[in-house]
């Protein structure tokens, strides 16, 4: 199937799936559109004996896209940089330590843990995998997901100064998780490869700093170019052209294009910059342009994720590992977010239990699922994919559907008005 065919099908697959949701489930759009596609991707299986050319027509599609490449290569830096173009800047300035602790060391110690409890429980059920591999697995499942995040928190009606650190944690823990992972994963390509502290602080400091300085670069052209004229069409145009090439340049100089979308998304969506920059009427159109561009790359991405169904590996250790993680993974999350939270608990104003509820409105997302993609063959990839796979769908639907129920009944503050 060729590119025009592909996009095409995700496109009306994204259209009915939207439609069906509005019109009969009415669920916020991320988690119906994905629901209503794992169901067809189900119903497609039950009847690939009635159907077999449509169910291999769609099994093949999917076998041909390289998920990784078009989630972390194309679609994210478009959904970052939406997402940061509508975060309150001011409040994440007031939460920058709590969240940068959050990116960072909370990775880090989510990494190890959840590596060394899904070593042990993978043990326990006579599916022994080494000990590197399932760090490996930590580290792709432990950043929080900003798609996931930024598309159901804020329909959650979350207290905003919990949602900043939500989001502001998701929004930065990319650079860090990939970091971990790719160092994790080059140690475990050859037991004899040796990784020295000094490799990996460079390559965190080359993809991490670098990605922060091009986004600052970025988004202060993009600022200057909209102050100098008055035409809200180029406007529009300059921020689709500040993520395109910004892009094409963080590839270019190996930094971390999330990161670079990130900065300059939060730079042109800061009110001061929206202010001496823009006309209210070039305000309106950046911002429903961008609402409009993140609601169509969301739907595709999750309607990706429903159809992933039709290439994963079923063997019943895998789904058991899978459900096993679940609550693992949460665990460690909790226990990632004690430290970090009871040290500036006194210095800035936590909602109760906030532990538990950054525990719970941590999602997972297509990010963890384009990570497990990457792994190969003899690093246990299609047991991780399968437990990627299982861990994400509960995170967007169970934990994504009762966040708010969460934060009301835990924090003591009823949810605001989406």
């Amino acid at each position: 199937m060729d590119i025009y065919s592909t996009i095409t099908v995700l496109i009306v697959l994204s259209a009915l799936f939207g439609f069906i949701n509005e019109r009969f489930l009415r669920l916020p759009h991320t988690i119906g559109v994905m629901i209503i596609a794992i169901i067809f991707t189900g119903g497609l299986y039950l009847g690939s004996a009635v159907i077999p050319d449509v169910f291999h027509s769609l099994e093949t599609m999917m076998q041909q896209i390289d998920f990784e490449t078009v989630l972390l290569d194309v679609m994210l830096g478009f959904l970052l940089f939406a997402g940061a173009l509508h975060t309150n800047f001011e409040q994440l300035k007031v939460q920058r330590y709590p969240i940068l602790i959050f990116a960072t060391a909370g990775v880090l110690a989510s990494t190890f843990l959840i590596g060394f409890l899904i070593y042990g429980i993978l043990g326990l059920i006579n599916y022994p995998v080494p000990l590197i591999y399932c760090l490996l697995f930590g580290a792709l499942i432990s950043p929080t997901d900003p798609i996931a995040v930024l598309g159901i928190l804020k329909q959650a009606g979350v207290p905003k100064k919990l949602e900043t650190k939500i989001v502001g944690e998701s929004l930065f823990n990319d650079g860090v998780g990939v970091v971990v992972f790719i160092t994790i994963f080059e140690i475990a390509r050859s037991a004899q490869a040796e990784i020295e502290f000094s490799e990996v602080l460079s390559l965190f400091s080359i993809e991490v700093f670098g990605g922060i300085v091009l986004g600052l670069v970025i988004g202060l052209l993009a600022y200057r170019l909209m102050k100098a004229i008055d035409d809200y069409d180029v406007e529009v145009l300059i921020t689709l052209a500040a993520v395109m090439g910004g892009t094409l340049l963080a590839h270019q100089f190996h930094v971390s294009g999330p990161l670079a979308m990130v900065v300059a998304g939060l730079v042109v969506g800061n009110d001061t910059v929206r202010a001496s920059a823009m006309s209210e009427m070039t305000e309106q159109y950046v911002d429903k342009f961008w609402e409009l561009l993140d609601l169509i790359l969301n739907a595709i991405l999750f309607v990706l994720i429903g159809l992933e169904i039709l290439i994963l590996h079923y063997e019943s250790p895998y789904l058991t590992a899978g459900l096993l993680a679940i609550p693992t993974i949460l665990i460690a999350r909790y226990l990632s977010l004690l430290g970090p939270i009871a040290m500036f608990k006194r210095k800035l104003a936590f909602v109760p239990n906030t532990s538990i509820i950054m525990t719970w409105g941590g999602l997972r997302g297509g990010i963890s699922i384009a990570l497990a993609l990457s792994l190969a063959p003899e690093m246990e990839r299609d047991l991780f994919l399968m437990m990627t796979y299982i861990v994400v769908i509960f995170s967007i639907i169970i934990q994504g559907l009762t966040v708010g129920r969460v934060v009301k009944k835990f924090s003591g503050v009823t949810p605001e008005a989406g």
